[in-house]
């Protein structure tokens, strides 16, 4: 019932709309100022040109992003308290100031200093210390997921810190994060619109000078839609990853009680030929709790027990 009122809703809504943009002044006035078919022609292809732009700045970023933030999360959580705080302070201070000003201390900053960079180069600069604050917390709480035993095992085993740190707690830490990193990723390819302020010619850019040419917003819904192309391919995917992830996981989690109860039950646990299933982990999918190939072995397992009465 729910779901015929939700789409007697929408249908609702998508006749109230056609009925506005066309029959009605400022509806038409709307629909000619930010969707402007002619202009559109006209502008897109030149708007798009920044789409490769935009996508080499957010890959070199998101590169340099990834080592920075990894090496300062390991600093984070070194044992070296002046360490610690110089990467606490680093963390804190650019996590609160805006992206933009960043941009533009970089980019005029450093050129009080003698050092004129480009506007690539000063984006991938500006880029890389803001959200790599961001992505050390993202390592930061990844590596502090897995449990201390395995580093206690592995330097039990003759390893030194950053050797179990390598193949031991970074490779699980790792696919702990793949989700929120992918999600930064997306945030970083929008937020490269900001560096059109230091005058870079990607997507926005464009866009914005060809909204001042032709006096039409219609320009920027053209950028808008070079955005869209790439991130909502990119959520789908990241959708997708955090599924399997999830799906490993419960898979992993239902595969380690099938095992503890088969030991139990080999070892002879349970009283009156009774038993009680233990694979109780919930689906992935929210759907309710199954019993798979445990509740056979605890049909059988007390058949068996019956036999022996």
């Amino acid at each position: 019932m729910l779901w015929v009122v939700g789409v007697l809703a929408a249908a609702a809504l998508v006749a109230f709309l056609v009925v506005f943009f066309t029959c009605f002044e400022a509806g038409k006035k709307f629909v000619n100022e930010f969707f402007n078919w002619r202009v559109f022609k006209k502008t897109m292809p030149y708007v798009a040109r920044g789409l490769w732009v935009t996508v080499k700045l957010a890959l070199i970023s998101e590169v340099c992003i990834l080592a920075a933030g990894l090496l300062v999360a390991l600093v984070r959580i070194s044992r070296v308290k002046p360490f610690r705080f110089l990467a606490a302070v680093y963390i804190d201070v650019i996590r609160g100031m805006p992206l933009l000003l960043q941009i533009f201390i970089v980019y005029f900053g450093l050129a009080y200093m003698g050092l004129n960079l480009s506007q690539f180069v000063a984006g991938v600069i500006a880029l890389t210390i803001c959200y790599a604050a961001y992505e050390a917390e993202i390592f930061r709480a990844g590596i502090e997921s897995i449990h201390k035993g395995q580093m206690e095992a592995a330097r039990s085993l003759g390893m030194g810190y950053l050797k179990a740190m390598r193949y031991v707690v970074l490779p699980q830490a790792i696919r702990n994060v793949i989700p929120p990193l992918s999600n930064e990723f997306i945030a970083l390819l929008k937020d490269t619109a900001l560096v059109a302020t230091i005058g870079l010619a990607e997507v926005f850019f464009r866009g914005r000078e060809m909204m001042g040419k032709y006096a039409s917003v219609t320009p920027l819904m053209g950028a808008a839609l070079c955005y869209l192309i790439i991130t909502l391919p990119l959520m789908r995917l990241v959708q997708y990853m955090t599924t399997r992830l999830s799906m490993k996981d419960w898979r992993r989690q239902e595969e380690g009680d099938r095992h503890r109860r088969r030991e139990r039950l080999a070892a002879g646990h349970g009283r009156g030929g009774r038993a009680v299933c233990a694979s109780r982990a919930p689906s992935p999918q929210g759907g309710a709790s199954r019993c798979g190939p445990v509740g056979y072995d605890c049909l059988v397992w007390r058949k068996e027990k019956r036999r022996t009465r």
